[in-house]
């Protein structure tokens, strides 16, 4: 589970710092790696929840929601001492993560861009 959680996690890091420092040899720059480093677990999945309601196109709304499961999914097989999961639940959630993943990059750049505006700068509630 918690594999599948952070492959999600990294793809969206990853996409903020690429959309809004660059890709390719911009990757080696600091500022890459701040805006990488900056996305907050807390904060995207309060903002993932929300991103329906924002008007999001349905590929970064589908990614969003993954993204809440899968965290909340992390959290129960990471802290939860009685959790137990079934294989088969397991493989249809990495498949969704994989979905997701794939979801995001095909959604528009202006909608990718304003989406990770919104999961790294918002407040902490």
């Amino acid at each position: 589970m918690s594999t599948a959680y952070y492959a999600l996690f990294h793809a969206l890091a990853r996409e903020c710092a690429d959309l809004l420092v660059g890709a390719g040899d911009a990757r080696r720059d600091a500022a890459w790696a701040q805006v990488y480093r900056t996305l907050e677990h807390g904060v995207a999945k309060n903002s993932c929840k929300t991103t329906a309601a924002r008007g999001f196109p349905t590929g970064i709304v589908s990614f969003a929601d993954t993204f809440v499961v899968l965290q909340e999914e992390r959290h129960r097989a990471d802290y939860d001492p009685i959790a137990r999961f079934v294989r088969a639940e397991v493989l249809v959630l990495i498949d969704n993560c994989e979905q997701a993943i794939k979801d995001l990059r095909s959604a528009p750049r202006q909608d990718r861009k304003a989406f990770a505006v919104w999961v790294l700068f918002q407040k902490k509630r």
